[in-house]
């Protein structure tokens, strides 16, 4: 379908999911289920209505030039110089499409559900097409099965379509959803609930016509501007101001560089399906999950025979439903049920299942702290390969693992309160040190001192490793000044 793409909402921090999700590689970029990562699943489910040529990314910059370079490398990607909910984000996408000359159809989606019934999923996205090539919001909406709290609610009032063939054809009536119709069935939407309290929700489970909000919409691009003008006037104004300085690709990113930041944040639910009245819903048992917490990591995780999901090196011995994630060393437990225990290089997280929504609490605790464990994992993923910090002393030193992919190089950098130490373990380094271009083979030694403009490069074959000891009054990430990089940095 070469007028519709799909543009993939990718800028969380997927907090709830800490310690494995951090700030700099979020849950989308994970793989929680499979071989996949979360992304790739979801490009991979629009096959073959919608190719990756038609995907356009919507994510930070910090991502796109950090951890996930090499994830968001083969697709459209768009930079969010900050967060700032959801309808900036739609905007710009579909400004971006727009520029280029077409009104496409939008699959918006979320980079990180999970949909189990695939074949059923696409067969909705095409009824939601139809339906959006006349004009219509669509959202998929999905049957409660419990009085959750963590999703906002949709009421529905009526049934205006079923079937295939939209356009033109008239709507039997219906006061209430019918769960036996044998094809999906489009509804008008009443209202929008974000997140009630518990008694609203029981109450809403109760009553039949409301569905949990899925997040995935279908409309044309230019629908949704003409409603975000309507509805959120601040957010178009930027958005022409973007579009007005914008000649081609490059300069609409600068565009957006400019004046992204004085965006409203604010969700496109509220913003603007709360106040339309071209909002359908398409009512799907597909399978869905938002993977918003640990409790919903394990109920899409393969079991054992007492309800346990375990993965990587775990013993349970006397255990019922639980969730026990090892990443780096051995978990044991013993006589434990509804936990939650997740293990990485640098941090535990221990949780009733029932509580893991609280993590978010744990997250703003760090952040408090000026801890970095909510930022990055101890091994930190870069375009050019990876670095392991393997200790970091208070006294002034961090020992780190450097890996350097073949023919890759760093940025021509320097420091201004470190100097460093490159032992060679494996392959060959190349090494700029000032004015000099030296080469370091295995077992073999440099250094560099503070100040001096240095660059190291793999220009073999094969994985480049080295030890790197950094010395210094301050050994933060951010001591850096780059002159030249391959990477946009």
């Amino acid at each position: 379908m070469s007028d519709v793409h799909a543009v993939i909402l990718a800028g969380g921090s997927g907090s709830r999911l800490w310690p494995l999700s951090r700030q700099q590689l979020p849950k989308q970029f994970l793989v929680l289920d499979g071989d996949a990562s979360l992304l790739q699943t979801t490009i991979a489910r629009l096959s073959p209505a919608i190719d990756a040529g038609s995907v356009l990314i919507v994510t930070q910059e910090s991502h796109a030039k950090g951890e996930a370079y090499h994830a968001l490398l083969p697709y459209q990607t768009l930079f969010e110089p900050i967060g700032r909910n959801t309808a900036p984000a739609i905007a710009l996408a579909a400004a971006y499409l727009m520029a280029e000359g077409g009104d496409p159809v939008m699959v918006v989606l979320p980079a990180d559900h999970i949909i189990k019934d695939e074949a059923q999923f696409r067969a909705h996205l095409d009824i939601a097409i139809q339906a959006a090539q006349d004009g219509k919001l669509v959202t998929f909406g999905i049957r409660p099965t419990r009085p959750d709290t963590g999703f906002g609610y949709i009421k529905v009032r009526g049934l205006r379509a079923e079937g295939r063939g939209l356009s033109g054809k008239a709507a039997r009536s219906s006061t209430q959803p019918s769960a036996l119709s044998p094809q999906p069935c489009i509804y008008e939407v009443e209202r929008f609930t974000e997140k009630p309290d518990h008694a609203a929700a029981e109450r809403f489970l109760k009553e039949g016509d409301y569905y949990w909000n899925s997040g995935m919409f279908v409309w044309r691009a230019s629908v949704i501007l003409a409603e975000i003008e309507r509805h959120l006037p601040a957010v178009h104004q930027i958005v022409q101001t973007i579009l007005a300085e914008s000649r081609d690709a490059e300069t609409f990113r600068q565009a957006v560089e400019k004046h992204f930041a004085a965006m409203p944040s604010i969700s496109i639910d509220y913003g603007v399906l709360e106040k339309s009245d071209r909002v359908l819903l398409i009512p799907c048992d597909i399978g869905w999950n938002d993977v918003g917490s640990w409790q919903a990591v394990h109920e899409i995780s393969a079991k054992d025979e007492n309800g346990n999901a375990l993965q990587g090196n775990v013993i349970a011995v006397d255990c019922r439903n639980n969730l026990i994630r090892a990443e780096k060393r051995l978990v044991a437990a013993i006589g434990v049920e509804d936990l939650c225990v997740v293990e990485t290089a640098d941090a535990v997280l221990i949780s009733k299942s029932d509580q893991t929504q609280r993590v978010r609490e744990v997250v703003e605790v760090l952040h408090e702290r000026g801890a970095t464990e909510h930022i990055y994992h101890t091994k930190v993923n870069r375009p050019w390969g990876s670095y392991t910090v393997l200790e970091e002393d208070p006294e002034g030193f961090k020992l780190k693992r450097i890996e350097v992919a073949p023919g890759a190089r760093l940025s021509l950098q320097s420091h201004t309160r470190r100097s460093e130490h490159w032992v060679v373990v494996s392959g060959t380094a190349t090494v700029t040190n000032g004015n000099e271009v030296i080469t370091v083979q295995k077992n073999q030694s440099t250094y560099i001192p503070i100040g001096a403009k240095h660059r190291l490069e793999n220009l073999g074959d094969e994985p480049l490793h080295i030890v790197e000891i950094q010395v210094g009054e301050y050994l933060g990430e951010d001591d850096i000044q780059r002159y030249e990089d391959n990477y946009g940095r």
